[in-house]
């Protein structure tokens, strides 16, 4: 074999181990950022967040090939929210997925080109996240929780097992945004009830907050704070005991925890669907052009003993109808 013959055997020697080490080399994992309240190993979100996991080992992703987890979580300091979501924003991730509020709203001031999927939000046309449920067109999609349906469902059963209820106060986070209170207000005029809104931005407001309700002569409480409620729903469910305050609740955790009823969407199971719009957005689609998603199924859920420690009497028919009786 002469030298060119040679020289051209070695080159194509090194072309061919150059291409089986290229077929050899794993791609690169993306990176999810996870943001919000309470992180995977906490038990107040464990099966959450496990929730998603699950929808992508469903959709053929396995942790640690094909993707990796960046989690920024605030726990019990929500001022920590958006310096969280601009770390996320800056490692940089290729897409971010938020739960309830205040989360996707940090994001989105963290980042307008990151992908943000949320899986909890309640109003995110109000909220000013998305121009609209079937167009978002900026960088936010997911599921969106609420239907005014479902706000004029929770007044209805309130009124159900209240006896001669005529005022609801409504606990409320003024961070959230307002649209959702214009839906409930609408629904309560149906329903002949007067809401009272009472204010509690965070935990220690709360017992503030039930006292007010008490001033404002209110017969049942209906919260909705986001995230930071649902990670003091502990506290929350005392208070109500304490003061004697039949509330209705929009997952069932809440009554889980020791309170009266809970009307609403499975939180574990929302988050496993919005793995589908992470696949999409890690297969190119824009968040944008990715329609939210509304609720289409609720569940309903009663915990007789709290009914019970309240004088109250659960009517047959709403014990027929629950998905869930804690007796």
């Amino acid at each position: 074999m002469d030298r060119r013959t040679l020289i051209g055997a070695f080159a194509l020697g090194l072309l061919a181990a150059s291409r089986v080490a290229q077929a050899q080399a794993p791609a690169r994992a993306f990176r999810i950022g996870m943001l919000g309240g309470s992180s995977p190993a906490s038990p107040e979100a464990a099966h959450i967040w496990g929730g998603f996991l699950r929808g992508l080992r469903e959709l053929g992703y396995v942790e640690g090939r094909d993707f990796v987890i960046e989690g920024r979580f605030y726990g019990d300091d929500v001022e920590r929210l958006q310096t969280l979501a601009a770390e996320l924003a800056r490692l940089p991730v290729d897409v971010i997925v938020a739960g309830a509020p205040p989360a996707p709203e940090a994001a989105r001031r963290a980042t307008s080109t990151t992908p943000i999927v949320m899986f909890n939000h309640n109003d995110p046309v109000g909220s000013g996240l998305a121009a609209s449920l079937a167009k978002p067109t900026g960088n936010v999609t997911g599921m969106s929780l609420a239907t005014a349906t479902l706000r004029g469902k929770q007044l209805q059963l309130l009124k159900e097992v209240v006896p001669g209820l005529t005022t609801v106060a409504v606990l409320w986070n003024p961070t959230g945004p307002t649209l959702e209170l214009n839906e409930l207000d609408v629904a309560a005029r149906l329903l002949k009830l007067q809401l009272q809104v009472v204010e509690a931005r965070t935990a220690s407001e709360f017992a503030e907050a039930f006292a007010e309700a008490r001033k404002k002569r209110a017969g049942a409480l209906l919260p909705h704070g986001g995230s930071m409620y649902f990670a003091n729903r502990a506290r929350l469910v005392e208070l109500a005991a304490e003061s004697r305050m039949p509330v209705i609740y929009g997952v069932k955790e809440y009554v889980e925890s020791g309170g009266l009823i809970a009307y609403g969407v499975d939180l574990g199971d929302s988050a496993r669907r919005a793995a589908a719009y992470v696949d999409k957005i890690l297969k190119g689609a824009k968040a944008g052009d990715l329609p939210i998603e509304q609720p289409t199924k609720f569940e309903l859920v009663v915990n007789l003993k709290t009914a019970k420690a309240l004088g109250l009497t659960i009517p047959p028919s709403m014990l027929l109808s629950a998905d869930k009786v804690i007796r």
